[in-house]
């Protein structure tokens, strides 16, 4: 099981999405998974996913419903111990995750 699940929904936005994965691959916390929904695009979403090379990539396509069904489908499919979510035209500093998870726990509910 990996520490983090992180969900990113997209729709059309293939050119700015390969940067929002590539963020979170370069986090220093590697223990973690990206589930990226593509939430009805026709525009290369797929294969610009499925031309990134690494397992922790998974990619799955939904008719479009909007960016909270999205999430909700990646949150179905997480396995992480957390959740994050991320825009499709976000990105994260380095140290993000490590950063958050480190938080959390330290100060567990």
């Amino acid at each position: 099981m990996p520490k983090v699940s992180v969900i990113i929904p997209t729709y059309n936005l293939s050119g700015t999405l390969v940067s929002t994965i590539k963020s979170v691959l370069d986090q220093t916390m590697g223990d973690l998974q990206v589930l990226v929904v593509d939430d009805g695009s026709s525009d290369g979403t797929q294969q610009a996913v499925e031309a990134i090379d690494d397992r922790r990539v998974r990619y799955f396509f939904k008719e479009n419903g909007g960016v909270s069904s999205a999430r909700n489908y990646g949150l179905a499919r997480a396995e992480g111990q957390y959740i994050a979510f991320l825009d499709h035209d976000d990105l994260w500093p380095a140290d993000f995750l490590e950063v958050m998870v480190g938080r959390l726990e330290e100060k567990p509910a």
